[in-house]
């Protein structure tokens, strides 16, 4: 019997047989009570019926009756979009080649918590014939937020909180011939401080920094609905507008942008002052354009701009 009451088999009990001793595998039961001290549930499906069978870490994880056999319709609806058609199409091929698939899926369980479970699934053939899918699955969700966290600050700037100079090169730079591109992309707008430098020998880098981070707030503010801001240089910032109507009004954005800008900053007693220079290039096609080409114009007018001055 299984841990949750149900009919669940164990298999592989390794028998050797030696000249003088027989020596006896693992014991089943035992290894049943380490895998669910391990926080690991196992589970099988019926091909035929879809009836399954879980232990009592499934059930846990699923956060549903354990005196009930789960319904295999029921379960999958609790998975969200995303990895439910991963795993239809995982599950679907595994079958058609006698084989096996693992996955990281997120599901939300009755009670309205979100879970991540990572799942190893096997199927087990007769005659060349699929029967059952089974395997096991274990609660990763403390892993998967931890991780995520991780990622979250690799692709942060540590000073202003905005999308960093990686993010910027690999999502839009090095992306924009592949399906992973930003889209649809109608401008790039690049802005430089202007007086950083002044601001850095006469105040030092603390103040520096403060201005940094007002500007990328600000900017934020003045582009709610931008695809990516991020901080590129030391005091250069890249804004990704989408294709939409707000394009037509760009150029009145920008300058309110700009005198948004060259509002003083408040800083331990001081009012730091600086300025901004802008560049700005719009995507030719919004799904088809050329990232390293627009970064190139837009660059090129910030820094006419600046030696405008």
């Amino acid at each position: 019997m299984g841990e949750s009451g149900h009919n669940f088999r164990m298999r592989n009990a390794d028998i050797c047989v030696g000249p003088a001793r027989v020596c006896a595998g693992p014991d089943p039961r035992s290894i049943a009570r380490s895998i669910a001290r391990a926080g690991i549930g196992v589970f099988e499906c019926d091909l035929q019926t879809e009836a399954l069978s879980w232990t009592r870490n499934v059930y846990d994880m699923f956060g549903v009756d354990q005196s009930v056999l789960p319904d295999r319709q029921e379960i999958v609806a609790l998975y969200d979009e995303e990895s439910r058609d991963t795993l239809h199409r995982l599950r679907s091929r595994a079958i058609e080649r006698r084989s096996g698939f693992t996955l990281d899926a997120r599901i939300n369980r009755p009670d309205g918590t979100e879970r991540w479970v990572q799942i190893v699934a096997q199927v087990e053939s007769e005659r060349g014939r699929p029967l059952r899918l089974v395997g096991t699955k274990q609660d990763i969700t403390r892993q998967r937020t931890e991780f995520d966290a991780l990622q979250q600050f690799a692709h942060r700037d540590s000073l202003t909180g905005l999308a960093n100079r990686s993010v910027f090169q690999h999502r839009f730079l090095d992306a924009s011939g592949s399906a992973l591109g930003i889209r649809p992309l109608g401008a790039l707008l690049l802005l430089d401080v202007d007086g950083f430098k002044q601001i850095n020998d006469l105040y030092g880098h603390a103040a520096g920094d403060a201005c940094l981070v007002q500007f990328g707030q600000r900017i934020s503010q003045s582009f709610p609905d931008a695809l990516m801001v991020a901080r590129i240089g030391g005091d250069e910032f890249a804004v990704l507008l989408p294709s939409d109507r707000n394009l037509q009004r760009l150029s009145h954005r920008i300058a309110s942008t700009i005198a948004l800008l060259r509002m003083p900053i408040a800083w331990q007693g001081h009012l730091l002052e600086a300025g901004a220079s802008h560049g700005v290039a719009m995507a030719n096609n919004a799904i088809s354009y050329d990232a390293e080409a627009m970064f190139l114009r837009a660059d090129q007018a910030l820094y006419a701009v600046k030696r405008a001055r």
